[in-house]
């Protein structure tokens, strides 16, 4: 009985030593996967996707995502060029290019590529001025994507896109802007006003020169302004007589 009862500890303790061995040896990683594999210490050829076969206690495998993660950055606190003090976020989209670089270059190459957004948020946008910020917002976007992928280029990190998502600004120095906002907006109807009142002098210069080479076309606007006045539900008309109408009868006074 008792050989018995060893027979069937035995085998027992054989199932689950061949489980424990399976589930270890077998790996399975998806498509946007690969497996970084340590074979005692030393890496070798990448792994993946699909069905892997490692040693168990001999080798370790390390699983890298593929896919473009998306990474925010927290709000830095950043003095532009001309002494104002915002806070800055964004978002950052990278992917891993190189799976090896990725693990032994580099500690943790999120924290790392975080680390280096945040610095580079802080240091690029501090060269700008403040109406550059807000307004060559894609120029800056490009400025730092290129920064941070260059940083991060030998682990193995490809920076695709960074977004500058807010601009936080001081409440003085928005009334501040407020007020010179609406100052161009006088300054512009000023101008535009002024332009119209030189066209316009322009334009009346012109008629002028060509009623005092044609004195009948003066009594022809004269005659047509009547004609205006007249269809106006006016009591009383008052208007004035030019002179060059009274200048025959003027003649005939004076002769006779």
């Amino acid at each position: 009985m008792d050989l018995v009862t060893s027979s069937v500890v035995g085998f027992i303790a054989v199932i689950i030593a061949v489980l424990y061995f399976l589930s270890a040896a077998i790996k399975v990683l998806k498509e946007y996967e690969r497996g970084v594999v340590f074979r005692l210490g030393r890496v070798i050829p990448v792994k993946g996707p699909g069905l892997v076969l490692i040693w168990p206690l001999i080798d370790k495998l390390v699983r890298v995502g593929l896919r473009t993660v998306t990474m925010d950055v927290p709000s830095q606190d950043v003095i532009t060029r001309d002494n104002i003090t915002v806070k800055v976020n964004a978002v950052v989209y990278f992917r891993v290019v190189d799976p090896i670089r990725a693990i032994t270059d580099v500690e943790d190459f999120y924290y790392a590529t975080s680390q280096i957004a945040q610095t580079s948020l802080r240091s690029n946008l501090g060269q700008s001025q403040l109406d550059d910020l807000l307004s060559k917002r894609e120029e800056l976007n490009a400025a730092l994507q290129k920064v941070i992928d260059t940083q991060t280029e030998p682990w193995g990190i490809k920076v695709t896109l960074v977004e500058v998502k807010n601009v936080d600004i001081p409440q003085e120095m928005l009334r501040a802007i407020a007020r010179q906002a609406e100052a161009e907006r006088e300054r512009r109807a000023k101008v535009i006003n002024a332009e119209g009142e030189f066209q316009a002098s322009q334009r009346l210069s012109e008629a002028a020169d060509i009623m005092s080479r044609n004195p009948i076309t003066l009594q022809l606007r004269y005659l047509q302004t009547l004609a205006e006045i007249a269809t106006e539900k006016n009591s009383t008309t008052i208007f004035p007589l030019p002179i060059d109408i009274l200048k025959p009868f003027y003649e005939m006074a004076k002769k006779g």
